[in-house]
C-alpha cells in the first residue's frame, strides 16, 4: 500500500477466501506457518489491491512453499535466491505488490549476500522472514539463527556458531523497516503484515515459529503462557513502553542503555517510561530494541522501525525517465544511424 499508489487497487471488495489456494497445505500440524499464512489470507483484502497485482516470491525451505497455498500470483525459486528474484520482479514491474517467503536459512544462510543488499537497497518489497532456528525441510540442521549449544542433527555436541539477531542484521544493513512478531498472536501479525504493506522500502517482518519437529518449543521462553506478559514487549508507536502481566514494568533510557524498571517502585513514574518512535530516522533505539532477549528484558514485538528513505526501484524510474527525455536516440533508426557509419558500395 504504497504512499505513491503504484499498485492498482480493486473495485470490488475481496475477502479471505478470494486468497486461499485449491492446493492441499502440506506443513506439518501444528506448524506455525498456517498461523502466518492464515495472516496473509487476512490481511491482502484489507491491503485493497487487485488479486492479480499480488506477487508472491520464495526460495526453498518449509516457507517457500508459501506461494502455491495463496491465490495469486507467485514464484518459486532456488535456495536463497529469492531476494534477488523479487528484485528483479519489482523494479521490471512497479505496479506489482511483492511479498517474499523465506527462512532463516534460506535468507541469512546461503541467502546471505542477497538479503543484506535487497535491505541496503530499499527495494519496495515486503520480507516475510520464519525464524524457527532450524532447517526444518532438510531435517534439523542448525541454521544461522540456531542458539549456541542447541544439540541437532549437524552440531551432536551442540553449535559452537554465534547466532545472527535478525533485526540487528536487518538495521546494520541500512533497514528502514523491521518488525517482529510470534506465531502464536495472529492478531498483531496481520497488523504488522498491514504496517508493512504500507511501508515504502523493505520491509522484514521476522516471525518467530515453532517447527513441532525439528525445534519444539524453539520460542517457549516468549511464547509460554507462564512467562509471555513479562517476556514480551508489544511496541505500539506513540505510547510508552510498557509490559508485564500487571502492566507495571517498562523500558527506560539510563544513560546510553536500555534499562527495565517497576513502575512506581523507587519513585519511577510512567513519564520515565520511554515512548516508541517507530519513524525516528535514527536507528539507535530500535537497534537496542531489536536485540532485547530474555532474561534481562523482554522481545520487542510489533514494529520496530519504519523510517522513510528513497527507493531503489522509484530511483531506477526516475533515472529510465531522463534518460529518455535527453537522449537523442528516440528510436531504432536513430540508434542504427547513430556513431560512426558508413555504406558499403
Amino acid at each position: 500500500m504504497e504512499e505513491n499508489l503504484t499498485v492498482e487497487r480493486t473495485r470490488v471488495p475481496l475477502t479471505k477466501e478470494d486468497f486461499v489456494s485449491d492446493q492441499m497445505v502440506k506443513w506439518c500440524p501444528g506448524c506455525g506457518a498456517h498461523a502466518i499464512l492464515s495472516s496473509v489470507a487476512n490481511v491482502f483484502p484489507k491491503i485493497g489491491y487487485k488479486k492479480e497485482n499480488f506477487m508472491l516470491m520464495s526460495g526453498i525451505g518449509c516457507s517457500s512453499r508459501f506461494p502455491y497455498y495463496v491465490n495469486t500470483y507467485g514464484f518459486h525459486g532456488i535456495h536463497g535466491r529469492a531476494n534477488a528474484i523479487a528484485t528483479g520482479i519489482k523494479v521490471t514491474n512497479p505496479h506489482l505488490s511483492v511479498w517474499v517467503a523465506t527462512g532463516d536459512g534460506d535468507s541469512m544462510a546461503i541467502g546471505g549476500n542477497h538479503f543484506i543488499h535487497i535491505i541496503r537497497r530499499n527495494v519496495d518489497l515486503n520480507i516475510m522472514l520464519f525464524n524457527n532456528q532450524i532447517y526444518g525441510l532438510t531435517k534439523g540442521q542448525y541454521s544461522p539463527t540456531t542458539v549456541m549449544g542447541t544439540i541437532t542433527k549437524t552440531s551432536p555436541q551442540g553449535t559452537i556458531e554465534h547466532p545472527f539477531n535478525t533485526g540487528e542484521l536487518v538495521l546494520g544493513a541500512q533497514g528502514t523497516f523491521f518488525a517482529r512478531v510470534v506465531d502464536t498472536n495472529p492478531k498483531l501479525m496481520t497488523e504488522v503484515m498491514f504496517e508493512a504493506a504500507k511501508h515504502d522500502g523493505t520491509s522484514v517482518v521476522e516471525i518467530l515459529e515453532n517447527c513441532v519437529i525439528f525445534a519444539e518449543g524453539v520460542h517457549n521462553a516468549i511464547t509460554g503462557k507462564d512467562v509471555r506478559d513479562d517476556n514480551q514487549l508489544i511496541l505500539k508507536n506513540g505510547e510508552p513502553m510498557i509490559f508485564g502481566k500487571n502492566k507495571d514494568k517498562g523500558i527506560r533510557l539510563k544513560g546510553t542503555r536500555l534499562e527495565v524498571v517497576q513502575i512506581g517502585v523507587n519513585s519511577i513514574t510512567e513519564d520515565e517510561i520511554l515512548v516508541h518512535d517507530q519513524y525516528d530516522q535514527d536507528p539507535g533505539i530500535h537497534l537496542m530494541l531489536a536485540k532485547m532477549a530474555p532474561p534481562l528484558y523482554p522481545v520487542a514485538l510489533g514494529v520496530i522501525r519504519s523510517a522513510m528513505f528513497p527507493t531503489y526501484d522509484d530511483m531506477v524510474e526516475v533515472q529510465i525517465k531522463n534518460a529518455k527525455a535527453t537522449s537523442p536516440v528516440k528510436c531504432v533508426d536513430d540508434l542504427i544511424n547513430s556513431g560512426d557509419t558508413w555504406e558499403i558500395k
